[in-house]
């Protein structure tokens, strides 16, 4: 019941919290919505052990020159996969884990990149991707990332581990269907992304950070192991924190992939710097969100 009472908040959470950018892709409506709080555990309960190596670029990382070209000031920093992987909240019996938070030890400054949707496919992005190694969690929405799944594909494919996973066939708002039109939802762009990628996708996030406990039932019929939101999102030129007014380790960063006629003539590629900036400034490194889940 407790557990039941927490998703019911969480959901009610999410809804409270808009977004000042609109929609994904080519949804207009409703907002897109800052992550539920939900709860994580303590890393006195068991997260994830910080590497003791100094903070350097992961094997088959950036050049040391890539960052000058993309206007930024430093190297990025990479955090290394952890040599163990933190303990998760389990879910109920036939549902999906809850994940908006890495729980990661208070002194290991590590974030993690997502980039949701898929209706900007700009070519310079290739570019960027490729030269700074940026791991990538892609979360994809067929309706607008499938004229041209081969741009995401380019991302996966740059050697930095990127990764492709699950946001629905067409981008809507999940706790307005029922059980079944979610399961169709979430299955059928596993199986569009299995049978175009190869693989089924282990991790799904519901569009607008919108779920209740179908949606959680939903995506565990249909293979995924984890449901994952976030709790900041890069806006324009800066962060939005679903709480505080700074990066707390182990935040999951929502970015979406958007152009100058969504983000007020500034391009992906500014977006994507001044997130890096921002990042750099608060003294963070980079993870790949699949090495801790």
């Amino acid at each position: 019941m407790k557990h039941a009472r927490r998703l019911v908040a969480g959901t009610l959470a999410a809804g409270a919290l808009a977004l000042s950018l609109t929609g994904c892709g080519d949804s207009a409506a409703p907002t897109e919505r800052l992550a539920a709080k939900t709860a994580q555990p303590t890393p006195e309960a068991g997260g994830a052990t910080p590497s003791t190596a100094s903070p350097t670029p992961a094997p088959g990382g950036a050049s040391d020159e890539a960052y000058k070209k993309w206007g930024l000031t430093a190297p990025l920093q990479y955090a290394p996969k952890p040599a163990q992987k933190p303990q998760i909240p389990k879910p109920g019996p036939g549902k999906v884990p809850v994940i908006d938070r890495i729980p990661v030890p208070a002194d290991d400054k590590v974030v993690f990149l997502t980039f949701d949707d898929g209706a900007e496919k700009d070519p310079e992005f290739l570019k960027m991707a490729a030269d700074l190694k940026l791991p990538i969690s892609m979360f994809l929405t067929d309706s607008v990332a499938s004229s041209d799944y081969g741009h995401f594909e380019k991302i996966r494919d740059n050697g930095s581990s990127s990764t492709i996973n699950n946001h629905t066939l067409t981008h809507p708002n999940l706790r307005t269907l029922s059980f079944e039109a979610q399961k169709k939802e979430i299955c059928g762009q596993q199986e569009r992304l299995e049978k175009r990628f190869g693989k089924r996708p282990p991790l799904f996030r519901p569009p607008f950070g919108n779920y209740n406990d179908d949606t959680l039932r939903a995506a565990s019929e249909c293979g995924v192991s984890s449901l994952v939101l976030w709790r900041v999102s890069m806006q324009i030129n800066n962060f939005q924190y679903a709480e505080g007014s700074a990066l707390k380790p182990g935040d999951i960063i929502l970015a979406h992939f958007r152009g100058p006629s969504e983000l007020k003539g500034a391009t992906e590629i500014q977006m994507t710097t001044r997130m890096l900036q921002r990042i750099q400034e608060q003294g963070y490194r980079i993870g790949r969100l699949e090495d801790y889940l």
